[in-house]
């Protein structure tokens, strides 16, 4: 073998050797796509549950599909294992014609599996995210193999941007499962089967996870062997690891990307995030029950300065739950940096009584340099009026685990550093704030039981006229704004880096990591 080549195989090779994959004696290389592709907010390594996961959509759509997904532009719904749907005149049915898919052990996707997965997501027994939000459906039918209809008990303007994320299981392969045994069973980090272009391989706890090409892929075979996801601790190690040409592909901070901007080597995606940023004043402690101690946080933080001196300029403050403009009201209050103003609202609230310096845990799951400077700086003007806040920085699963525990220690998590998707359906912020969806039901983890707020969110998801739902979201942007459930701060601007070396890649700054119409099947390598 010529040296040229020798030198061209070798990363591949050492990659071929650290996943335990076989090279074919004919290849003459490795089609293998390696990226960071959990990096970033919420990313969540090893967590394979799509009904449990929070983020990492990216990479769980590589082999999971959901029935319908969003294009990649975010501003319709396409079919996916549903070919085509449609809704009932009263917008209670949903009838979804399915493709003609395969799982990945050859068996055909049928109606029974779209069954078999909303009863399992829709059961809080099984740990499913998606309990409060398919509570409304009242049932599933299967006239034929191909055809399944969903039926509502009402009218749920979110109920198509919730099921994006509501990815088709395999009634065959787990049924056998106690439904109590679903959330953590072993099945989903060692034999998991979807209808996507990708195959699972292995999963090496905390490194890595290996999926392969499924030759069978309805929409074609994939284009390369492999895909790798590659686990980092935080972005600094997925940046380096960029550089050295170890992955193609990481989501980054925005203080990482000008010097990626000026790297021909490089491509730069940016887009809207979608989720906003909060702090979460958990509403089973003391602290935070009178909203002028409330008001007093959004004071006493700078958050123009944060946005210009550490985000760079790539965020927009948000005065309630969203920044774009249909659904924001006129005359919200701006909560303007002002200490003053902070010190007498705590003044007249009884600070002193209430808590006085006593530390306050400021508990996140970001944990890369810049949210780190974010949290420094939240943490020195608070102290600035008085209120002591102590970050407390946690992997995702230790975050979830505290605040969705069957029986919470309120006193871990009396203040979160937090984000939860805001777009491109409106309705998304609905689970963290609507007293229904207060854990084990939804991820109302700060325990939030405001009637204006629950009330505002009921009416806009039951609206049924589109043009009248831009007013419902903004009466729901009103009533965060007055009562305060969260401290909204900013929506920022999300970045991905892609190599030059990657081809007809498709990544798009989604909540969540998605889904949306990828096509990984499509993705390749420069030759």
């Amino acid at each position: 073998m010529r040296r040229r080549t020798v030198a061209k195989l070798g990363l591949s090779s050492l990659l071929l050797s650290a996943t335990g994959l076989t090279l074919p004696a004919q290849a003459q290389d490795l089609r293998t796509i390696t990226g960071g592709f959990d990096v970033g907010p919420g990313g969540m390594p090893g967590n394979f549950n799509p009904m449990t996961a929070t983020a990492g959509f990216t990479w769980l759509s590589l082999y999971f599909e959901p029935l319908i997904t969003y294009s990649a532009e975010l501003d319709k719904f396409v079919g996916l294992l549903a070919k085509s749907f449609e809704m009932s005149a009263d917008q209670t049915s949903y009838t979804f014609h399915l493709a003609d898919a395969k799982w990945h052990d050859g068996k055909p996707f049928t109606a029974d599996d779209v069954r078999f997965t909303f009863d399992l997501a829709r059961n809080a027994a099984s740990g499913s995210n998606f309990a409060a939000r398919l509570s409304g459906i009242t049932g599933v039918t299967a006239p034929d193999a191909h055809t399944a209809v969903v039926k509502l008990s009402a009218p749920n303007a979110g109920f198509l941007d919730t099921i994006t994320k509501v990815m088709m299981l395999p009634a065959h392969a787990m049924a056998a499962i106690p439904v109590a045994d679903v959330a953590r069973n072993a099945w989903w980090s060692t034999a998991p089967i979807g209808t996507g272009p990708f195959k699972f391989n292995r999963y090496v706890n905390g490194q890595y996870v290996a999926l392969v090409a499924n030759p069978d892929y309805r929409l074609g075979a994939p284009k390369v062997d492999r895909v790798v996801n590659r686990y980092f601790e935080n972005t600094a190690g997925a940046v380096a690891a960029l550089r050295s040409g170890e992955i193609q592909f990481s989501y980054v901070e925005s203080d990482d990307v000008p010097n990626f901007r000026a790297d021909k080597n490089f491509r730069v995606i940016e887009g809207n995030s979608y989720v906003v940023n909060y702090l979460g004043f958990n509403q089973e402690v003391p602290l935070w029950k009178d909203v002028r101690v409330r008001r007093a946080v959004m004071h006493a933080i700078d958050r123009a300065s944060i946005i210009k001196t550490i985000y760079g300029g790539a965020a927009l403050p948000a005065n309630c739950g969203y920044v774009a403009p249909a659904f924001v009201p006129a005359g919200l209050d701006p909560y303007a940096y002002d200490p003053a103003a902070a010190r007498k609202l705590l003044e007249d609230a009884g600070w002193a009584k209430i808590n006085g310096d006593k530390p306050i845990t400021l508990i996140t799951y970001y944990n890369t340099p810049q949210a780190s400077n974010v949290m420094a700086a939240i943490q020195a003007m608070l102290a600035q009026v008085g209120i002591n806040v102590v970050p407390r920085i946690v992997d995702v699963p230790t975050y979830n685990a505290t605040v969705y525990a069957a029986k919470p220690d309120f006193n871990a998590f009396p203040l979160v550093y937090a984000g939860l998707q805001n777009g491109p359906d409106p309705s998304g912020i609905n689970i963290g704030l609507n007293e229904k969806q207060i854990p084990p039901a939804g991820a109302n983890i700060m325990r939030v039981r405001m009637p204006t707020v629950t009330s505002a969110f009921d009416a806009a998801l039951a609206e049924t006229d589109a043009g009248k739902r831009p007013a419902r979201y903004q009466a729901v942007c009103k009533a965060m704004n007055e009562d305060l459930p969260w401290g909204t701060l900013w929506v920022t601007s999300r970045y991905g880096v892609v190599s030059n070396k990657l081809k007809d890649f498709t990544w798009v700054p989604a909540p969540a990591g998605g889904p949306y119409d990828a096509h990984p099947e499509r993705w390749a390598l420069a030759t």
